[in-house]
């Protein structure tokens, strides 16, 4: 089970106006390198874009493209569910990589918003016909929600 690791800035990001995660395009974006490792952390404070993220090369990987499933509120409790997201290697292997992103691509300013990582424990690689598939459940208060605000 991969780790639930919240992006610091997602929190001034969602505030600010940044996010319409009603209507955004949320991508995943794979990395091998250890987020305090890279250049910019990108789980740091001012640091939480995909350009501070190194990536692999996606080269014989499927869509990378999340589907929400709900976006709302009731009672004062707004979650946003995902649904889970199969990638598949086709035509080769997939490169290693234990980082698994999701963010904003709709996001312009700042551009490629990220909201947080799942992190694998170790790295996975993906061979010519296999797949992963994500759950983007975090470990929050209400089933199948990547987050929930009360």
């Amino acid at each position: 089970m991969a780790s639930y690791v919240k992006i610091n800035d997602f929190v001034e990001h969602l505030a600010e106006g940044t996010h319409n995660l009603s209507t955004a395009v949320l991508t995943v974006a794979l990395s091998n390198t250890l987020p305090s490792s890279e250049t910019s952390d990108p789980s740091a404070d001012g640091n939480g874009i995909l350009a501070n993220v190194t990536q692999i090369a996606y080269t014989n990987l499927s869509t990378r493209v999340i589907t929400t499933s709900t976006s709302g509120q009731a009672g004062g409790q707004y979650d946003l569910v995902l649904d889970d997201l199969t990638l598949t290697a086709s035509g080769g292997a997939v490169a290693a990589f234990q980082y698994v992103y999701v963010f904003n691509e709709s996001a312009t300013v700042p551009v490629d918003a990220l909201l947080c990582y799942f992190d694998y424990g170790s790295a996975l690689t993906l061979a010519n016909g296999e797949s992963l598939t994500i759950d983007f459940e975090s470990d929050g208060p209400t089933t199948g929600s990547l987050f929930t605000l009360v």
